[in-house]
């Protein structure tokens, strides 16, 4: 089989946001020797809707610590959730971005880490809220997807499974926070790349010592 980069994240993971340029380049760098897969963790996914302001003072400073580590920049009509949480409409949730992520995934499965990007800088730069159905609209002009017939998927229950499928995997490959990104080899043998924001330099070494254990040693 050919090895395929397991990208596990969450669309509200603010350092899976500063990561996301790293696994874009990785991915685009990578293509002909890899698959990228990209799968959603389901970090937030409350029985009843919790307002943002229960996170709100943790997210005031971590935002800060994911800008100075990795140079990525929060947009200010997000932060204007964080800042004024009492006059925010916002009560986060991971499943509807993981649904629309399971749907692109089978039109454009080469753009997997590119469209989950896309899915973030929506969130923490451009500030939409992405438990509404409208956040996805401008995506699906980027992307020359059919509005009418994403939002039937949207609503459906088969994507919606397909979604939560992807969160008991990420368990299953014991993903405790994220961003994480193992290497596929076999059915049944993973490599662990990165465990949190990790550099690109960093990441590509690794993948390069994967790579160079597969040439030596044939997996079947």
């Amino acid at each position: 089989m050919q090895p395929i980069l397991i990208y596990c994240y969450d669309a509200y993971c603010g350092w899976c946001y500063g990561f996301s340029p790293v696994i874009k380049k990785i991915s685009e760098a990578y293509q002909q020797k890899l698959h990228c897969e990209v799968l959603s963790g389901g970090m937030i996914l409350p029985e009843q809707p919790v307002h943002i302001r229960v996170t709100a003072g943790y997210i005031q400073e971590a935002y800060k610590t994911v800008e100075d580590y990795t140079g990525i920049k929060f947009g200010e009509d997000y932060l204007w959730h964080i800042k004024n949480p009492e006059e925010s409409d916002w009560f986060p949730s991971s499943e509807k971005p993981a649904i629309a992520l399971s749907i692109f995934k089978e039109l454009f499965p080469e753009q997997q880490a590119q469209f989950a990007s896309d899915l973030q800088y929506s969130l923490h730069y451009e500030g939409r809220d992405l438990t509404d159905n409208e956040a996805y609209r401008h995506l699906l002009e980027k992307y020359n997807i059919d509005a009418d017939d994403f939002y039937i998927r949207l609503k459906s229950e088969e994507y919606k499974e397909k979604a939560y499928y992807e969160f008991q995997l990420c368990k299953q490959l014991q993903v405790t926070g994220f961003p994480q990104v193992l290497i596929q080899v076999t059915e049944t043998k993973f490599h662990l790349l990165a465990r949190g924001y990790t550099d690109y330099d960093t990441l590509s070494k690794r993948i390069d010592l994967v790579l160079t254990e597969i040439e030596n040693h044939s997996y079947n």
